[in-house]
């Protein structure tokens, strides 16, 4: 999935989409790609439409980054389920479906091991997320009775990675040339009472979303590659 705006980032990302910004001496989506390659996967559809002639001129058809890449074009973002639907001619069997602006270090082979075992329609990327609260925490009863004090608590909750594998009539829920999330189409399935599971990991997850991720992320990088 690389088709979108990317505005959270602006003005990085006037001239250059999002996916091929600089993560070290490679842009994002070749990060990405190599980390598909070590886990099995070969065959890709990028799925572009903003600044895409940028990912198409530096990848082409993938043969010198030893795989195979095929290109899903739109002529205008359609979020993220309907940049999905784009690469509907391409999808034959079970896929994996990735958002092209994150960076993922964990076991996809794993992952896709479970959805096939479980029989899944949807498996999600979940990642174990942990965060505290900025102010202190009072518990009250029905009556307004205070119960308990908790200063600023750690909460924990499972995270969507917008890593997914996907059976393929999955995209007979998303509809044409359509802005739509990806949030709908697995509401729709798990209503349709298909099988959607979760593969929880509790590392190997950045979000590139904003000014400030993306900025940690280079400095991460910047510091490996001096080793």
């Amino acid at each position: 999935m690389a088709g979108g705006l990317g505005t959270r980032l602006l003005p990085l990302t006037k001239k250059t989409p999002k996916p091929m910004l600089p993560l070290g001496k490679k842009p994002i989506l070749e990060h990405l790609i190599e980390w598909n390659k070590k886990n099995g996967v070969k065959s890709f559809v990028l799925c572009v439409s903003y600044l895409r002639k940028t990912i198409e001129d530096y990848f082409g058809d993938g043969e010198k980054f030893g795989v195979n890449i095929e290109y899903a074009i739109s002529n205008r973002p359609l979020a993220t389920a309907g940049q999905l639907k784009t690469a509907e001619e391409f999808i034959e069997d079970t896929f994996v479906c990735e958002y092209g602006d994150s960076i993922y270090n964990f076991s996809l082979r794993n992952m896709i091991k479970q959805h096939k075992v479980k029989k899944s329609f949807v498996t999600m990327g979940l990642n174990e997320y942990k965060t505290n609260l900025e102010y202190g925490v009072i518990n009250t009863s029905k009556t307004n009775k205070v119960l308990s004090w908790e200063e600023k608590p750690e909460i924990r909750a499972n995270i969507n990675m917008g890593c997914y594998v996907m059976e393929p009539d999955i995209l007979k829920y998303i509809p044409k040339n359509k802005p739509y999330g990806m949030d709908d189409v697995i509401k729709k399935a798990m209503n349709k009472k298909k099988l959607v599971s979760g593969f929880i990991t509790k590392n190997g997850f950045t979000d590139i979303g904003n000014k400030e991720s993306y900025k940690q992320a280079s400095q991460e990088y910047i510091g490996k590659s001096r080793y």
